[in-house]
């Protein structure tokens, strides 16, 4: 029987995944077959779970984090709107009626799943004319219901990241306890220490993180990220497992390949952070070159804020690149997205902007 051949990643532009470092690979095969959904018997992947969240702790501003090594950004997200919805009605005086979830239009739409399984309402705001978070409509749309709010940092659509400590300050009531706040730094997470930005939970009150391994981070995928400022948060979503050596779980998913696990702590080990340092300045020169050479064309380009370029461009054109097998995807507004991940080089660049040159021509 012929073998299928997994997707090669010279032409792809448009996934925020890419080509996991060669000890990421080989740390995931040797923990192939462990459990950390069962940290009492499969122990040893369960202490490098315990590493990747520290390590994800210093990362993001957070000396004593709590958290695991998720299957991915959606379930991180959906276990945050799960943690507040719990907390607010174990520990708040006047429980919510139907809680609601207050997040700008850029939010990922793991958090629609999340309203729809479990039962919240998601109000959705306006941004700005830079793509960010609307302040005003944020703190108008946030209300004696509401158990989260929610910042982005490092958008899919456009890499732009929310005024942080400002939501956390229109989210926090006068005893700075609610509702929550959450920061979807799935993708921007590992770009973003080596920038300017206030994005994280030393910069402001935030409860909750996602921050991905396998996306920047050069991780096996899945190999996602949820990180809690304390373990009232971790113990709110904790379940019994009276059959397993573990007494309590506190995943969404049950059992877990440890193939993640180390794949993310052998990425971090080799990475931290000079190595991301240096990716992430040349995926931003990537992008700003990028930037350039479309506008060059006449293309309407937004500025790139992190390693990510949205620009106008007619469908003809477009199709015409897909038809050539360049994997390029649209943002809502129909403008063509481009990720620079660590795969995306320069040369490869180049060759796309030629493609662009000689289809547009035609």
């Amino acid at each position: 029987m012929q073998r299928a051949v997994p997707q090669d990643f010279s032409r792809v532009l448009s996934s925020m995944c890419t080509e996991p470092h060669p000890a990421a690979r080989e740390a995931a095969v040797r923990f192939l077959a462990t459990n950390p959904g069962d940290p009492a018997t499969y122990q040893s992947v369960a202490e490098l779970e315990q590493e990747v969240v520290a390590a994800l702790g210093e990362l993001a501003g957070l000396p004593d984090a709590q958290g695991y090594v998720a299957s991915g950004g959606t379930e991180a997200n959906v276990q945050a709107v799960r943690a507040a919805r719990n907390r607010a009605r174990d520990e708040w005086s006047n429980v919510p009626g139907t809680p609601n979830v207050v997040a700008p239009e850029s939010v990922h739409f793991s958090f629609r799943k999340a309203a729809d399984v479990l039962g919240v309402e998601l109000r959705t705001v306006p941004v700005d004319a830079d793509y960010r978070a609307d302040l005003d409509a944020v703190r108008a749309s946030v209300d004696s219901e509401t158990i989260l709010v929610v910042g982005v940092a490092g958008s899919t659509e456009y890499g732009r990241v929310d005024p942080i400590p400002e939501l956390a300050a229109a989210a926090h009531d006068a005893d700075g306890d609610r509702p929550f706040l959450h920061v979807d730094a799935a993708w921007g997470g590992f770009a973003l220490p080596f920038t300017d930005h206030a994005w994280n939970f030393a910069h402001a009150d935030v409860d909750t993180m996602t921050v991905d391994p396998h996306k920047m981070g050069r991780a096996v995928v899945p190999a996602g990220g949820f990180l809690a400022r304390d373990r009232a948060t971790l113990d709110s979503l904790a379940v019994d497992t009276p059959y397993l050596e573990s007494t309590s779980q506190t995943t969404l998913t049950g059992t877990r390949s440890g193939a993640g696990v180390a794949g993310a702590a052998a990425a971090l080990d080799a990475l931290w952070p000079d190595g991301y340092r240096e990716q992430f300045e040349e995926s931003m020169a990537d992008a700003e070159w990028l930037a350039d050479a479309l506008a060059a064309h006449g293309f309407g380009v937004v500025a790139p804020e992190l390693p990510l370029v949205a620009c106008e461009m007619p469908d003809s054109t477009f199709d015409a690149l897909r038809d050539a097998g360049w994997r390029i995807s649209r943002t809502a507004a129909g403008e063509l997205r481009i990720v620079c991940m660590p795969h995306v080089t320069r040369e490869m660049l180049r060759r796309f902007v030629a493609d662009v040159d000689s289809l547009s021509e035609k």
